[in-house]
């Protein structure tokens, strides 16, 4: 077995070892399929023939499902609706080796729903042609947060990091968000970031990650040159104090810089993306999980971003088993050792 092997499996059994609570806003992912048979009469859109009809946990249970699969223990903290829709939701968990122990029923709010109508074709990847989001964004009282709080609690003594993702449908309040972190900062448990804005309420994590579009909206300013992006880092890490700062670049890749790390531009893989949905998520699991191990920040950052490059060639939420990213840490070992 060569080292290079030797080390990729090394890494792998690393990550099966740790145990990740996922903190945040959790969706039913429903995809229904049709073949698009004619133009409508009524409207200048396809009239679709029903194929079929799936059904994947979103949101939050995202980053949740991608840190099962490579063989760590994934813990859920999140709320969701006493309807038949959280109870697939709590199904799909359990299917995907998540645990939902802190998972909260609310009477007075629904399961959130993203329905997406997908045109399928076995000439060119399916085209989503629309979204239909049901949604409560009232953000939790404070009985919720409290109850949230008393379950997470119970479970940071046990967990190696929280990963909190953010998708601003009203679970992680900024009472929520700050009580959190100082459970954490308590127990020395590593708090982890995946922001769709809303950075503030973050600041001194031990890992902020955020897109091109949501640092400029912050910054106030557009970014665009790679000046641009190293002044910008700076000001994100000025005005934040993280421990690790990430802004992914889309197909440009990332940008990472730290309190002991200098700026890096990580480039993206080069792959033909069917679908970017899940990304974001499959980096921020993938990057906590190296983090926890304990790897170098710029190596986990080099993982993550291969095994966001897989993603994307599915539609949908998808997950990265251990046999293919096995490669990718291969490949992030190989660079490490060039730029050494």
């Amino acid at each position: 077995m060569s080292a290079a092997m030797f080390q990729t499996d090394a890494i792998l059994a690393a990550f099966a070892r740790r145990r990740v609570l996922v903190v945040g806003d959790v969706f039913l992912d429903e995809y229904v399929f049709g073949q698009a048979t004619r133009l409508s009469r009524e409207a200048p859109i396809p009239v679709l023939e029903f194929v079929r009809r799936s059904y994947i946990p979103g949101g939050a249970a995202n980053p949740a499902s991608n840190i099962a699969a490579l063989g760590a223990q994934a813990l859920l903290a999140a709320v969701v609706g006493a309807d038949a829709e959280g109870n697939q939701l709590l199904a799909l968990l359990r299917q995907a080796g998540v645990d939902p122990a802190c998972v909260l029923i609310d009477t007075a709010r629904p399961t959130t729903v993203k329905t997406r109508i997908v045109s399928e074709s076995s000439l060119r990847f399916s085209q989503q042609l629309a979204r239909i989001d049901r949604i409560d964004r009232t953000p939790i009282d404070n009985e919720r947060v409290a109850q949230l709080l008393e379950r997470i609690e119970a479970c940071l003594p046990q967990v190696d990091a929280v990963l909190c993702s953010d998708y601003l449908s009203g679970l992680l309040t900024p009472a929520l968000v700050e009580r959190l972190a100082q459970r954490c900062a308590r127990h020395g448990v590593l708090l982890t970031v995946d922001a769709q804005g809303e950075l503030a309420k973050y600041a001194g994590a031990g890992l902020l990650r955020c897109n091109n579009d949501e640092a400029a909206a912050y910054l106030r300013r557009a970014i665009s040159s790679e000046e641009d992006y190293r002044q910008a880092m700076a000001d994100l890490l000025a005005a934040l104090q993280p421990e690790l700062l990430i802004v992914t670049r889309g197909r440009d890749g990332l940008s990472i810089q730290g309190r002991a790390l200098p700026y890096h531009h990580i480039p993206a893989h080069r792959v033909e993306a069917a679908d970017t949905t899940g990304a974001g998520d499959t980096f921020s699991a993938i990057m906590t999980l190296g983090l926890a191990s304990r790897l170098d920040p710029l190596l986990a950052a080099r993982i993550a971003n291969y095994a966001a490059g897989l993603v994307v060639r599915r539609l949908g939420n998808a997950v990265v088993p251990p046999a293919e990213l096995a490669p990718g840490i291969a490949l992030a070992l190989a660079e490490e050792h060039a730029d050494a």
